[in-house]
């Protein structure tokens, strides 16, 4: 059922004023001197005596009248139960040297693993007129040897995006390393207290940890016990991958041993309920994220009021006719001497 409402309630407040108006016009100073009225005492009031009062009335519940419509009375006149789809998600993304292998292929062109993650998640937040995920709230951790909070959790993915383009591939030695464990656990304590039915962590590495004091086992522990889902995304391979290197003033891509852990991911999405991903290339990786995108729907019915009727064109209306009244009876029919 429809409730009546006002837009801004506090205007109600100029409705304090019509009594006040009502004594002002009815209690009027005019008056005839006259030697005395005992004469007058015993003949009968006529209609006009007894409508004196009517033009403040009339001023009276004019100044009501247009308070309550400068309020902006109205009512919702069609509702609709709307249903949204919306989780909590942390990307929890690599960024360490190995990031920089350029075995991803994009438009037939070589590129490093971490600009290949960046497009992907972009499509995944909704870049380029791609669908997205605009009800969920997403946040930005990214790791090395050190985890970082990038971006809290928004539904600003416009501004994400644009955050998320900046990360970049450490170039200190002493910044260097993989830290899965602090990752994840930061992105534990980002979720840990956000009331959504569903909290998700998205992880990728295309390495082995091999720094910071929270294991990854350790992590995932605690992302089981507070009911957050993880899944892990490998990215690349174990073997031979080509880095640019600088040779003779030039840039050349040299073959370097990498290592991916999968069985630790594996252990990882296994403990929390979430699922292990490998991703060799573009393709690949893209259809990871697809897949996930997929799998992490929840659904939540929102009521919302369409249309509202608003009321202040009556009372308005009415206000004027008041106010109409009460000027015309004051000067004609209702005039007082002098």
């Amino acid at each position: 059922m429809s409730t009546l409402e006002f837009r801004d309630p506090v205007l109600l407040l100029f409705g304090l004023f019509a009594p006040l108006v009502y004594v002002l016009m009815a209690h009027s100073p005019s008056r005839v001197l006259y030697s005395s009225l005992s004469l007058l005492d015993h003949a009968p009031s006529s209609w006009r005596v007894r409508l004196l009062p009517l033009p403040a009335l009339c001023l009276a519940g004019a100044v009501l009248n247009l308070s309550i419509a400068l309020a902006g009375p109205r009512t919702g006149d069609a509702t609709s139960q709307v249903h949204r789809e919306g989780i909590a998600i942390m990307l929890v993304v690599d960024r360490s040297g190995s990031m920089n292998a350029r075995d991803f292929v994009e438009d037939d062109k070589s590129v490093d693993r971490l600009t290949a993650v960046k497009g992907v998640l972009g499509h995944f937040l909704g870049d380029e007129g791609a669908p997205g995920r605009p009800d969920d709230l997403v946040g930005l951790v990214t790791f090395a040897r050190y985890a970082d909070s990038v971006a809290p959790l928004t539904l600003d993915h416009t501004n994400l995006s644009a955050i998320l383009d900046e990360v970049r591939i450490v170039t200190d030695r002493d910044e260097d390393g993989t830290a899965v464990g602090e990752g994840l656990a930061l992105a534990v304590e980002r979720l840990r207290r956000h009331e959504a039915q569903s909290r998700v962590v998205i992880l990728l590495t295309d390495g082995v940890s091999n720094s910071g004091e929270i294991t990854p086992g350790q992590a995932a522990i605690l992302a089981a016990a507070h009911d957050i889902k993880v899944y892990a995304v490998g990215a690349g391979r174990t073997g031979y991958a080509p880095f640019p290197v600088q040779w003779r003033g030039r840039t050349v891509l040299r073959q370097a041993q990498v290592e991916l852990d999968e069985r630790t991911l594996q252990e990882i999405a296994q403990r929390t309920g979430g699922r292990y991903f490998h991703a060799g290339d573009v393709e690949a990786l893209a259809d990871v994220y697809e897949e996930i995108d997929a799998l992490e729907r929840s659904d939540i019915v929102e009521v919302r009021y369409m249309q509202y009727e608003e009321h202040y064109a009556g009372l308005t209306l009415t206000g004027a006719v008041l106010i109409a009244i009460a000027a015309l009876t004051s000067r004609t029919l209702l005039r007082r001497l002098p």
